[in-house]
């Protein structure tokens, strides 16, 4: 008699195979070309989409039960961390600091990214990006929902949580990430996947949710640092992404690489300026510190960035212009960018500082090249106004880089006692940067730049026109609009600040 035959199981590639593959399908009424028409757009040459490859192997079937898995981890350890009053376990107050700029600056990215992959996902024509972009858009709004999640219990007992997707879009340090999130959602599709998948997955965070995440826990708070590593499981899979785009669209044409290195090279420099603020978190804001700033870029800049070019290297594929001015600039941009959110603290929904004498050591010993003498004069400088009953305020408005939209407050890469500043004239307007990396970038696209919507310009615009009390209460960093202030400090400085304004 017969014997049954029992069917073979399929294989994980085999699988992978008839779960997304067999997702697509030939247009019949309609050419290819007006389906998906930004293919094209950028230059890039694609022959053959099949060759996409997936590491992973991921289908939604098993990405559903994976995430559910994370999901009641995370929540169960949440809850506990809300009804066990773990706001409370936190080292010390400054830490909240670290916590805000992330709520303000990086949670709103992540709903960008999981915006953009929606759309990226339906412009390419082969299905396995699709499938990918797919499951990486839900990876982003999943992890903008977790972060919120995570700190809305410090919104019910410290001020400065409230109203974080409008300062997002309002004040002048958020300015930064949203304009390379702006940036990044105004490209093509294939520009689009570098700057999240190379330039966010690869370069920031590596350099934010390991480190960063490891110091939240240090410090603790173990709701931040379970949202951390629930997120860097998936970032591991998304920089998988970044880096298959980057090497099929070079195995797919030899016309691709010069477009491809020069994307990398303007999105390595906006990833590094956007990283500038993690630096200050890391060195600053953090009670109790894992590692200083400078050895987080050696492990994750400099050992992981070298790796990944000596393996794009066989296709022709160099390191990212500037990456000197960067290696260089390590040991400053920490200090730089502190002691600007310091003398601009007046603008800011968050407290600021002067280092402790235990963080000064600290510092000491982490940049024993660059502190003690070109940083620690200054915050002396602060510290004696402060025990003088006084406080160092800076009431100018900072020039704004056109690209990066930081304030141009870093120094020459070979002289950190001079300020860098560069200028571009285009149809009859001058610009400014605040280095050659970001002139670089708007010379490229200087259509594209000049649209820029900047914080300190539109501070002087109706119908504000420079009140800054009025600015105050437009960001919502005041709790009312009948021109109440924190203190009656802050009332001096504002007061004095609008004297100033009125007579210039």
């Amino acid at each position: 008699m017969d014997i049954k035959k029992t069917p073979r199981k399929l294989n994980v590639k085999e699988k992978y195979r008839l779960m997304t593959r067999d997702l697509a399908w030939e247009p019949s009424y309609r050419d290819e070309k007006e389906i998906y028409p930004y293919v094209d757009y950028e230059g890039i040459k694609i022959h053959d989409w099949s060759k996409w490859e997936d590491p992973f192997r991921l289908t939604m079937d098993a990405y559903w039960k994976y995430q559910a898995e994370k999901e009641r981890k995370y929540y169960a350890i949440i809850d506990a961390h809300a009804q066990n009053n773990g706001h409370l376990n936190v080292t010390d107050a400054r830490y909240l600091t670290a916590i805000k700029l992330f709520l303000q600056g990086i949670s709103p990215g992540e709903y960008a990214a999981h915006r953009g992959f929606a759309r990226v996902g339906r412009e390419f024509a082969g299905v396995g990006p699709q499938v990918a972009c797919q499951m990486q858009s839900i990876d982003e709004i999943r992890h903008a929902q977790t972060q919120v999640h995570a700190m809305s219990n410090y919104n019910k007992y410290y001020n400065g949580f409230k109203d974080f997707a409008q300062q997002r879009d309002r004040i002048w340090y958020t300015s930064v990430p949203r304009s390379f999130f702006d940036d990044a959602m105004s490209a093509g599709p294939f520009e689009f996947l570098i700057a999240i998948g190379f330039s966010f997955e690869y370069v920031l965070t590596n350099l934010l949710f390991v480190p960063f995440m490891s110091g939240a826990a240090y410090n603790g708070d173990m709701a931040t640092c379970t949202f951390g590593f629930s997120a860097q499981s998936d970032e591991a899979r998304h920089m998988t992404l970044g880096l298959e785009c980057i090497k099929f669209m070079l195995e797919q044409d030899p016309a691709n690489i010069p477009i491809v290195q020069k994307w990398i090279d303007k999105w390595f420099w906006r990833g590094c300026r956007l990283l500038t603020l993690v630096a200050a978190m890391m060195d600053y804001m953090l009670p109790k510190r894992v590692m200083s700033w400078r050895e987080a870029w050696n492990i994750y800049g400099v050992e992981n960035g070298n790796a990944l070019f000596r393996d794009l290297a066989r296709y022709g594929i160099r390191q990212p212009m500037h990456w000197d001015d960067v290696e260089k600039s390590i040991d400053h941009t920490s200090h730089q960018i502190m002691l600007g959110l310091y003398q601009w603290k007046f603008g800011t929904a968050f407290h600021s500082w002067t280092p402790t004498a235990s963080d000064i050591e600290w510092l000491k010993e982490k940049y024993p090249t660059t502190f003690e003498q070109y940083y620690l004069p200054r915050w002396e400088y602060a510290i004696a106004q402060k025990e003088a009953g006084g406080e160092y305020n800076n009431f100018g408005l900072p020039k704004l880089c056109q690209t990066c939209q930081l304030p141009c407050l870093f120094t020459e890469p070979d002289d950190p006692t001079q300020l860098a500043h560069r200028e571009t004239e285009f149809e009859g307007e001058k610009y400014h940067f605040c280095s050659d990396g970001c002139q670089h970038v708007f010379d490229q696209e200087p259509e594209k730049y000049v649209q820029a919507w900047l914080p300190m310009p539109a501070l002087m615009q109706a119908p504000l026109k420079g009140d800054l009390a009025a600015w105050m209460e437009w960001v919502s960093l005041e709790p009312t609009a009948a021109g109440d202030y924190a203190n009656s400090e802050d009332k001096a400085n504002f007061e004095k600040w609008r004297k100033q304004v009125s007579t210039d």
